[in-house]
């Protein structure tokens, strides 16, 4: 169960940090954030975060 949560939390900034970072460079429209270069970045920061902790508690999960 302890590994469970850190692997959602990850996937789940995974997944908005990829949505931020697509609105950022104007591929999904309907938002402030559309076109605005400052939330690929933020996005694309997200995504790496919520990918290493994804990947560091599944690594640690299968000792």
């Amino acid at each position: 169960m302890k590994t469970w949560l850190p692997i959602g939390l990850g996937v789940l900034l995974v997944l908005a940090g990829g949505l931020w970072a697509l609105q950022g460079l104007g591929y999904v429209g309907g938002s402030s954030m559309s076109g605005a270069r400052e939330w690929f970045w933020i996005g694309l920061a997200t995504l790496a975060v919520g990918l290493v902790l994804a990947v560091s508690a599944f690594r640690r999960g299968r000792r």
